[in-house]
């Protein structure tokens, strides 16, 4: 079954291909004076200072960041930001997209836990200067005396660039086609791979999105805390503002995860606003209000929340519309989505003005491929989200195998075809005819390719996209497919020791079938004192022999941090079995064991 419109301003030979840093100085000349970007800095200010650019004050850093970039790297050459997330980070991107160098947006060297995500992406992409801050620098030098990398040609700070270097900026026609940064996916145990997104990538998915959205206000704001170095915050802070002159107030992720209710106060207040987060966000932020938080917070303005993680859970979306109804949240602003690296970032979502759809099936059919209604009172069901319709791109669920559509209801490989698909890995041609090389056979009315081939399981039901799972991450036990995040969701509703939503179940070679296993951190407010292994053990063992009569071949339990995740908040499965194979996880027995 296929999903899909295509936008006339989308097409290949129009207004939707022009690479959106042109639009800057449309707004520096139309609203010189309006407001582009909000920082808010929480390191100088607890209550969050605010620090404002114009659209006028915007193009002249980016003009002056362009001609500073271009003194030390030519056009294709690649630019690796490693700085904080503030100001001079927004304006090295579109410096380098003025300047045609290859952004390669990553991190200062000392955001914890992401070294090796650091290293291969900085290594693949070969970069010729880095662009950091003073205050960065020494973590800079650290990184580059440390690891057996190149260095660059040369670092620039972009804190101390002499914005009178603006005026000797000329602007220089850019192809639509050329590539303006890359992308590193999350990766898990492979090496990180560097999406190539090009300015008709990032033009076409922007509009895509805001069209997706339909804002019908004069002044729409976004709010973001999302990191710059991943694709929603990238696009959603970045590239969203630019397509009409709107306003982007932001921040950086630790300040979030410091004090969630900084995301909400940010947006309390506001007319029409716009934001976006994965699940686990919205999960967080909703764990943590009470009434005296609630007090003097106007939620009404809140038009659309998307919520891009998978899988989402359909508690989340009811406990974050529950916790905060009270301050003005319309239920129908959760709007859940689809989307990855690959195709700059969005897909889908249920942006329409309704209540996220939410179908409980029927478990064992589902495992089958197919979606099954479960009526009502109905044991060993689960419940799929709605992620809602393409826009300005088509979608197609397809036997992987065969190539072949699969009809409503049935699941597949989900498969994308549009002007934000991007044209491959960086430097990757096998991988990314792999990936971005799929072809249709008997299409129809549908282009024959190329397609996205996502890796990811899904299925239309009554015209709207359902994500079921990554393929990777199936676990087939006795000739049986069972869904890791169904399996996870059995397991942290087992004991209260274990934490939710850090959970990681996978799959191990056995003798004759693969086997189950299942790593858990330990929930922080269960004092080790109180905890006895073995009855979490047996709770958790016959959860799921009784929900997805199947045996456990080992359950894990681990400390706090200790499963993997990506820099999206997904649980990254295949990176916990890599680690459970070398024996690398820091178990609570190990810890109990040490205190005696």
């Amino acid at each position: 079954m296929a999903l899909g419109s295509l936008l006339t301003e989308l097409s290949p030979d129009g207004e939707g291909r022009r690479p959106l840093i042109e639009l800057v100085g449309r707004w520096a000349a139309e609203k010189p004076d309006a407001p582009a970007f909000t920082f808010v800095d929480y390191g100088t200010d607890p209550a969050g200072e605010h620090v404002t650019l114009s659209w006028a004050e915007t193009d002249r850093r980016a003009r002056a960041t362009a001609a500073a970039l271009r003194r030390i790297a030519a056009p294709g050459e690649r630019a690796a930001l490693l700085l904080p997330q503030r100001h001079e980070y927004m304006m090295t991107m579109l410096g380098a997209m003025y300047a045609r160098v290859i952004a390669v947006p990553l991190f200062s060297p000392d955001l914890p836990g992401y070294a090796e995500r650091l290293i291969g992406a900085y290594t693949d992409s070969e970069p010729a200067v880095i662009v950091t801050t003073r205050a960065s620098q020494p973590h800079v030098e650290k990184f580059l005396a440390d690891q057996d990398v190149t260095p660059p040609r040369e670092i620039l700070y972009a804190d101390e660039i002499d914005l009178g270097l603006a005026g000797a900026w000329s602007g220089e026609p850019i192809d639509p086609d050329e590539v303006a940064y890359l992308q590193y996916t999350s990766g898990s145990t492979r090496r990180p791979a560097g999406v190539q997104i090009t300015h008709a990538n990032v033009a076409a998915n922007a509009r895509q999105l805001w069209a997706g959205w339909a804002p019908d206000h004069p002044h729409p704001e976004l709010v973001s805390w999302l990191p710059l170095f991943h694709d929603m915050g990238l696009i959603a802070a970045m590239a969203l503002p630019l397509v009409k002159g709107d306003h982007v107030v932001y921040t950086d992720p630790v300040a979030f995860l410091m004090n969630p209710m900084r995301w909400l106060e940010l947006i309390s207040g506001r007319e029409w606003v716009y934001t976006a987060g994965p699940n686990f966000a919205y999960e967080y932020v909703a764990s943590l209000a009470d009434p005296d938080k609630l007090e003097n917070l106007d939620l009404s303005g809140l038009v659309t929340c998307l919520n891009g993680a998978e899988p989402i859970r359909p508690s989340t979306l009811e406990t974050f519309h529950r916790a905060f109804e009270g301050a003005g949240l319309r239920r129908s602003a959760q709007a859940p989505g689809y989307g990855l690296a690959e195709a700059t970032v969005f897909v889908c979502a249920a942006a329409d003005a309704v209540p996220p759809k939410i179908v409980t099936v029927e478990r064992d059919r589902l495992a089958a491929g197919q979606v099954a209604v479960a009526p009502a009172g109905a044991e060993r069901t689960t419940s799929l989200v709605a992620c809602g319709r393409p826009v300005g791109q088509y979608v197609a669920i397809v036997d992987p195998d065969t190539r072949v559509e699969r009809p409503d209801g049935r699941v597949g490989e989900i498969w994308v075809h549009g002007p934000n698909v991007a044209p491959g890995y960086w430097r990757n041609s096998e991988r990314s005819q792999e990936t971005f090389g799929g072809t249709l056979r008997d299409p129809g009315d549908l282009p024959e390719g190329p397609w996205l081939r996502t890796g990811d399981y899904g299925v239309v039901h009554e015209g709207e996209l359902y994500v079921t799972g990554r393929i990777k991450d199936l676990i087939i036990v006795d000739g049986r497919n069972h869904y890791p995040q169904d399996i996870e969701l059995t397991v942290q509703e087992a004991h209260p020791a274990i934490r939710p939503d850090h959970v990681a179940a996978f799959a191990v070679d056995g003798e004759e079938t693969e086997r189950l296993v299942v790593v858990a951190e330990r929930n922080r407010r269960v004092p080790l004192r109180q905890l006895d292994l073995d009855e979490v053990a047996a709770a958790v063992r016959g959860a799921v022999n009784v929900e997805h009569e199947m045996a456990l071949h080992e359950f894990v339990l681990v400390e706090p941090g200790v499963v993997s995740r990506t820099t999206s908040g997904k649980v990254a499965r295949a990176a916990t079995r890599q680690r459970y194979l070398e024996g690398a996880l820091q178990t609570t027995a190990e810890r109990l064991a040490a205190q005696g």
